[in-house]
């Protein structure tokens, strides 16, 4: 019974971990699919490697059954020859192994000297800013224009996107790109995240204190799932994002859109929200740009969460885990956001139901 039990639970193995890679379905993290030149250099080169690899796991293996095989027990009484060293096969062993090495080296060196290179002023510049457990994107220069994304980052097919990338505080203020983060301050005592889009680049870490480069491009127009690759707390599973690809026209059509200030809300359920976007301290760590409270004219400026200026427009929120189009996962993450996401820094206000579809109906005005 025991031995048929160890035979099947082998059989398991030896199949089940080939079939587990054969998927069917197109793959949207797949690294072996590149979707641009930057994860086009780095797959060129893992094939490279992997096939030389496996010519040398077949070797390996071919030479460790002839010598099972070959040179096993025969039952005689005769010793076999004992020798001490072979000098000829010691060189082999030892220069086969470096030459190969120094193979690798080459092309591996190489593309990630290119892949290090400035990638110009045609390319976008955008900020990324990883938190926990969310990313912040802002775009960067006069063609940026300041604005502030969270969990979706757009951008232009056959033009590279160059990130500039930071680990900040997660309950501190953002100071914004021109005051570079320093080891020890609150701003920057982040946690180590990476940065991955399988199939639009390779893994970058975010470090707190350092500024971290990555040329992104994507060829075709689509939506490429991202994720943190680096285990940074409870909800590092929940912290997604979607870098969004759009034809070139499209895309300055979308930047434009992002430029436009949050309207008032003219709804009577919508504007209770607004009030209460205030008087529930929302406004405390959340920026909705052209945000005036009907009390006291209150700008909502901190940069703490993400920036909720057009959260209407987006597909994801909370990292990147729930649908904005669902309002009851809208409404059960203003209710207790600690159960729904584990670890997340958003509190529990203790909103009533009433308050809860009230909070909702405002922030489904910014579009």
């Amino acid at each position: 019974m025991r031995a048929a039990r160890r035979r099947w639970s082998a059989w398991t193995i030896v199949l089940g971990v080939p079939i587990a890679g054969c998927g069917v379905q197109e793959l949207p993290q797949s690294a072996l699919n590149p979707a641009g030149p930057v994860a086009q250099s780095q797959d060129q080169l893992w094939d490279l490697v992997f096939w030389i690899a496996v010519v040398v796991f077949v070797i390996v293996q071919a030479l460790i059954l002839i010598a099972v095989f070959r040179f096993r027990d025969k039952g005689g009484d005769e010793i076999p020859k004992q020798v001490a060293g072979n000098t000829r096969l010691e060189l082999l062993w030892t220069i086969i192994p470096a030459l190969i090495l120094v193979g690798i080296a080459v092309p591996t060196v190489r593309t990630i000297f290119e892949l290090a290179e400035d990638p110009g002023e045609e390319a976008l510049d955008v900020r990324v800013v990883g938190k926990q457990y969310w990313w912040a994107f802002e775009y960067l220069g006069d063609e940026g224009q300041g604005v502030i994304t969270a969990n979706e980052l757009h951008i232009p097919t056959d033009r590279p996107v160059a990130l500039n990338m930071q680990s900040l505080s997660a309950t501190q203020p953002d100071p914004g790109f021109d005051q570079e983060p320093q080891v020890g301050q609150p701003v920057s005592n982040g946690v180590i995240h990476s940065f991955w889009v399988p199939r639009l680049a390779g893994k970058q870490d975010v470090v707190p204190g350092h500024t971290r480069p990555l040329t992104i491009q994507a060829d075709e127009p689509g939506t490429y799932p991202g994720q943190c690759a680096e285990f940074c707390g409870l909800s590092h599973a929940r912290m997604r994002f979607e870098v969004i690809a759009h034809e070139p026209d499209e895309f300055e059509a979308w930047l434009a859109s992002q430029t436009e200030p949050a309207e008032p809300a003219t709804d009577a359920l919508a504007a209770e929200g607004q009030e209460l976007f205030e008087s529930q301290t929302c406004i405390n760590c959340h920026a909705i740009d052209g945000y005036e409270s009907a009390a006291g004219g209150a700008a909502a400026e901190v940069r703490i969460g993400p920036n909720l200026t057009h959260f209407a427009s987006r597909n994801k929120f909370a990292g990147g885990i729930f649908d904005v189009d669902d309002p009851e996962q809208l409404a059960a993450w203003l209710r207790n956001p600690q159960e729904v996401k584990p670890g997340s820094q958003m509190p529990n206000l203790g909103l009533s139901d009433e308050q809860i579809d009230a909070l909702s109906a405002y922030l489904y005005t910014l579009e």
